[in-house]
């Protein structure tokens, strides 16, 4: 994802500066009105669910966090289809479609760990081209979007000047499959965290990406990622100035599920050091069926 891409979707959209302004207002009132759900239900949950699959769980705050959003996006902006995490497609996609995380960070949420967020995101044909962000804890609200720039609350954003891989603070995560599965990150992880000055793993890669484009971390990879996870953030990183990339050097896809968003003069030595990782012996993690260590 070069420089310049979302402007690139916007224009291939047919949207102007002013349906820019309104677009990216509304996305920042559904991220706002989906984190005041969360900061009600925060330390209050009634239910944790697996969706049928371990790890990944859902609470009764997503789902009305969900719902809230999902009323209002389809009251201002009808003729926008949604795809909500928790459900599903909704509307007739035409090019235009907001992707709705309602609650990044669940396993956080439910442990009572405050780093979680609500994500809305818009994008044409699947190329992110604005989004907003609300974490709720910081009561910070990240935004951004072409001709307008990037921002967390009225505060204008930019990713870091960090120009050494050495000097450099990461973050990163696991998928919620990463116990069955050889393609986990572990490997990567050990071999970056000693390479820089640290790796982080915050859990909500929604919040990761918005700490990327405000500065606060210098890069952030991961793989095993859902559309809703990244939509709004990338949107955001690359109007802070910061670059986007599938972190094999390829041109960056929501549909794949892998990102690297880093500040751009770590994005060559990130994807060399990426590229060249060894990976881990899976027999040394119990494989095929790999062992659980720690989270």
């Amino acid at each position: 994802m070069n420089s310049m891409n979302c402007e690139i979707a916007a224009e291939e959209a047919g949207l102007k500066a002013d349906n820019l302004k309104e677009l990216v207002k509304i996305s920042r009132k559904a991220a706002t009105k989906g984190g005041e759900v969360l900061r009600k239900y925060y330390g209050n949950i009634s239910m944790i669910e697996n969706k049928g699959r371990e790890g990944d769980l859902v609470t009764n705050a997503d789902l009305e966090a969900e719902k809230v959003i999902l009323k209002y996006l389809s009251k201002k902006t009808s003729h926008i289809s949604i795809l909500a995490e928790e459900s599903g497609s909704i509307g007739s996609n035409t090019g235009l479609q907001w992707y709705v995380d309602p609650l990044d960070g669940t396993t956080n949420f439910a442990h009572n760990y405050p780093f979680f967020a609500t994500s809305i995101g818009l994008c044409w044909q699947g190329k992110p081209i604005l989004g907003s962000i609300c974490i709720p804890f910081l009561k910070e609200v990240y935004w951004g979007a072409p001709g307008i720039g990037a921002f967390c609350n009225k505060t204008q954003i930019h990713v870091s000047y960090c120009n050494s891989l050495k000097d450099s603070l990461l973050v990163t995560g696991f998928a919620y499959d990463r116990h069955v599965r050889l393609d986990n990150n572990y490997a990567e992880f050990c071999w970056l965290t000693h390479r820089t000055r640290g790796v982080r793993r915050g859990g909500a890669a929604a919040v990761d990406l918005a700490f990327v484009a405000a500065g606060r971390l210098d890069g952030y990879w991961e793989r095993g990622l859902s559309a809703w996870d990244l939509a709004a953030g990338v949107a955001i990183v690359e109007l802070a100035g910061g670059k986007i990339n599938d972190y094999r050097n390829s041109e960056f896809n929501l549909n794949t599920g892998r990102v690297l968003a880093c500040t751009p003069s770590l994005e060559e030595p990130l994807i060399k050091e990426l590229e060249n990782i060894p990976p881990l012996n899976g027999a040394s993690f119990g494989a095929p069926e790999i062992k659980a260590i720690g989270s």
